[in-house]
């Protein structure tokens, strides 16, 4: 860890980088702190560049302080060598970010390190230019800087197994927003989360609060002792010739008829079946009564049904008569727009089945008014002969008591009294009286 002012320091030439020169912030660098102090000071800036909380100005002008502190010596006896190189061949960073590394190295041919050094990071990045440069690969960086040979520092399987003390976040942006992001913290070493305020204040407590060490697992305990089982608890029981094993002859039992069912009532909502298709299905049906509760149909899905494929619709009617939702089926069926093939199948299951009377009389209900309002004369004429033919089907299997229905259905044929079938049933009417 670094003191506060010396936080306030680094942050200061780090945030100059962008109106300042390279060469006049390693001075100041240079000034304000003393030889044994730097590599300690690199370490906190290389911190904050592995976390990405600086703004690429910023970046840049902490990538130049790594390389000048130890510019005098040979570059394999740099201690961030590995670091710049890593940083030069990311293919997370940006473009600009890169060439200026390998130009700080020597690495990119008719260019030097002292050229870019006497430029701002604003006159560097407004002057930069992709198609100029052509970067080397880690290979031929790590052969150029002599670091090709050099044995890989040790590291313990422990401290390789610690956790860095940043982790950025993926969802920040590099250098966040300068007014509206602050990294505070709970304890050292533990990830920043955003507030409010400055960010000035923001990483100079984070080089402060932050140490270089990571955070290590904690050491094995030894494990606790077993505890004697006792007499009421389980046993763990050894397949052998003293216990009796049952098997579950269902589990791998085979699924795929029901999923021809479901594929063929999905594609029965969106038109009529083939003949053998339709066929295939209340033969399946039958086969397996229970077969209706997983077949993919719900009261929602009714009203398609009926129009596609009454016939179908009626058998899996008479199959859920005794399901706890019939009664929501039987509200989406009498809500549902009258047509040929709704009033064939509540005539089906009239017949097949014993209906709640409270069900066929609002059907019924809903049958004549939606013939006295529908405005065009043709569909009106059309749906009254069939309500009038299902009516009759009724009264002759005895399905209502046309008592009960008597003056609803007497002022229905008296005002089509011009059709032929209100006719007819008017006259039933009158010899059940």
């Amino acid at each position: 860890m670094i003191g506060v002012e010396e936080s306030k320091a680094v942050f200061s030439l780090l945030s100059s980088s962008e109106s300042r020169s390279f060469d006049e912030i390693f001075k100041d660098f240079s000034s304000q702190f003393p030889r044994d102090s730097r590599f300690r000071i690199c370490c906190a800036i290389a911190i904050l560049l592995e976390g990405k909380m600086l703004k690429l100005s910023e970046r840049l002008g902490a990538f130049a302080i790594l390389h000048q502190s130890y510019s005098s010596q040979p570059p394999s006896s740099n201690p961030f060598i590995s670091f710049l190189i890593d940083a030069a061949c990311d293919a997370a960073a940006e473009q600009l970010e890169k060439v200026f590394i390998q130009l700080l190295l020597g690495s990119i041919a008719a260019t030097n390190d002292k050229e870019v050094l006497k430029l701002s990071a604003a006159d560097y990045m407004k002057e930069f230019d992709s198609s100029s440069y052509v970067l080397l690969q880690r290979e031929e960086l790590q052969k150029q800087q002599g670091n090709e040979s050099q044995p890989a520092p040790y590291h313990s399987d422990f401290m390789s197994a610690s956790v860095k003390n940043i982790v950025p976040d993926p969802d920040i942006p590099h250098g966040c927003d300068p007014n509206s992001a602050e990294f505070e913290f709970s304890q050292p070493g533990s990830k920043p989360r955003i507030g409010s305020g400055d960010r000035d204040s923001s990483v100079t407590g984070l080089l402060q609060k932050v140490s270089l060490e990571g955070l290590g697992p904690q050491w094995i305990r030894p494990l606790p002792p077993r505890l004697p089982v006792l007499d009421g608890e389980l046993m763990w029981l050894n397949p052998d010739n003293n216990h009796e094993l049952l098997w579950d002859h269902g589990m791998c039992a085979d699924t795929s008829r029901g999923a021809a069912v479901r594929d063929l009532i999905a594609k029965a909502l969106k038109g009529p079946l083939m003949p053998a298709q339709h066929e295939q299905v209340l033969a399946e049906l039958k086969n397996d009564p229970k077969l209706v509760y997983h077949c993919g149909i719900t009261p929602g899905k009714l009203p398609e049904l009926v129009e596609n494929n009454p016939l179908i619709a009626v058998d899996i009617l008479i199959k859920l008569m005794n399901s706890a939702e019939i009664a929501e089926y039987f509200t989406v069926l009498v809500n549902m727009e009258m047509s040929l093939h709704s009033m064939e199948v509540v005539n089906r299951l009239t017949t097949a089945v014993e209906l709640p009377t409270e069900f066929v009389h609002m059907y019924i209900t809903n049958c004549i008014s939606s013939c006295e309002n529908i405005k065009d004369k043709y569909m009106q004429n059309r749906l009254v002969r069939l309500v009038c033919v299902f009516l009759q089907s009724l009264i002759r299997n005895k399905i209502i008591n046309v008592q009960d229905l008597f003056i609803e259905v007497q002022a229905f044929c008296i005002e089509f009294s011009r059709i032929r079938e209100a006719a007819g049933l008017f006259r039933l009417l009158k010899t059940l009286e």
